[in-house]
């Protein structure tokens, strides 16, 4: 779907990365995108870097994991990068295969000879990952490109926030920005994730909004479609998939397509609707409850609880004057199963 449309949807963009999740297989990152485009979705998303391009081939404390991470405990950054990387020769093909099947495809550059050869594959769009947040030079290169970009926000400071928008909008006053809600831990806590700041984000930067998604399950990202999230990216995985990098928090094909048709119900029920009885309510309201007579009544009986009940459907006088009714004596005969009028009664 082209760019300039997504803001005319009835349910957030959603967005598959692919990630590690191809576990070093091309077949396996080509099946990932024909599994995202049976789901339903509309975009699938890259990142582009080597491991020497991200980070050095070092074993000093600093560039070893922690030992109280939940996934990747004590893994030195260089070994974690090698595996997780998406080869660049595999992104032509990857890119040509999701345009075929009518997806969108973009991708995330870690550095600036990851945009020029983003560039060269002709990309609709970039994402800025959370962590690269303050690589200001980065994001000055991406919005030099003039394309729409995404900013994923996590662990940052709105002050970091404040300066990456800012180079954007330096760079390209006319810029298309989406900012991404995100928690950056892996996988992340649903109390963690403050859906709520979407809106913050919006009204501040007057931006579209989004959710990067690292919960396990789908509710997180649904509860961001009915909070007004106009993209969601979440990590895509084979249904059959036991380990992996990215497993933990990724969804399978079958979870896509139930995050696709439910983030759109979602969307759809928290719109701004007029309160009151809508269209499709005709049938309810006339199954209102009413007051209908319940046995054979002679002109002069006196409305009782033994010959008036309140009962559905509608037609007769509404329940709320039944204490006005009792008491008052009916104008003719009446058959059982007449809805009660005040034509039918009459001052004793």
């Amino acid at each position: 779907m082209p760019i300039n449309s997504l803001t005319h949807r009835t349910r957030p963009e959603i967005v598959a990365e692919l990630s590690a999740n191809h576990n070093g297989s091309l077949s396996q990152a080509l099946a990932l995108v024909r599994a995202a485009a049976e789901a339903g979705v509309d975009a699938i998303k890259l990142q582009t870097y080597t491991p020497d391009t991200i980070t050095l081939n070092a074993s000093s404390p600093d560039f070893i994991i922690a030992e109280d991470h939940p996934l990747w405990a004590g893994r030195q950054l260089y070994d974690l990068y090698r595996e997780a990387h998406t080869p660049w020769d595999w992104h032509e093909p990857i890119i040509s295969l999701a345009r075929d099947l009518g997806l969108d495809a973009f991708s995330t550059p870690f550095d600036e000879s990851a945009v020029d050869f983003l560039e060269q594959l002709g990309v609709t769009r970039y994402k800025i990952a959370s962590l690269e947040i303050v690589d200001i030079p980065l994001i000055t290169k991406v919005a030099a490109t003039g394309k729409p970009i995404v900013l994923s926000t996590g662990a940052s400071k709105l002050t970091e926030v404040d300066e990456a928008h800012a180079a954007i909008m330096r760079e390209n006053p006319e810029a298309l920005v989406t900012l991404l809600l995100c928690s950056s831990s892996y996988p992340a806590r649903p109390e963690t994730i403050g859906l709520a700041n979407m809106e913050m984000l919006r009204q501040r930067y007057r931006a579209r909004v989004g959710f990067s998604d690292h919960t396990e399950g789908l509710g997180a990202a649904i509860a961001a479609a009915a909070l007004g999230a106009e993209m969601i990216e979440k990590h895509i995985k084979s249904d059959d998939a036991q380990s992996g990098v990215d497993n933990s928090f990724s969804s399978s094909e079958a979870e896509m397509r139930l995050l696709v048709r439910y983030a759109g119900e979602a969307a759809l029920a928290a719109k701004d609707v007029k309160f009151g009885p809508n269209e499709d309510e005709k049938e309810s309201r006339r199954l209102r409850p009413s007051l209908w007579v319940t046995k054979s009544v002679a002109k002069g009986d006196v409305v009782s609880e033994k010959n008036v009940k309140s009962l559905r459907p509608g037609g007769g006088i509404s329940p709320s004057q039944y204490s006005r009714v009792l008491g008052l004596a009916f104008s003719r005969d009446v058959s059982p199963a007449t809805a009660l009028t005040f034509d039918l009664l009459t001052e004793q």
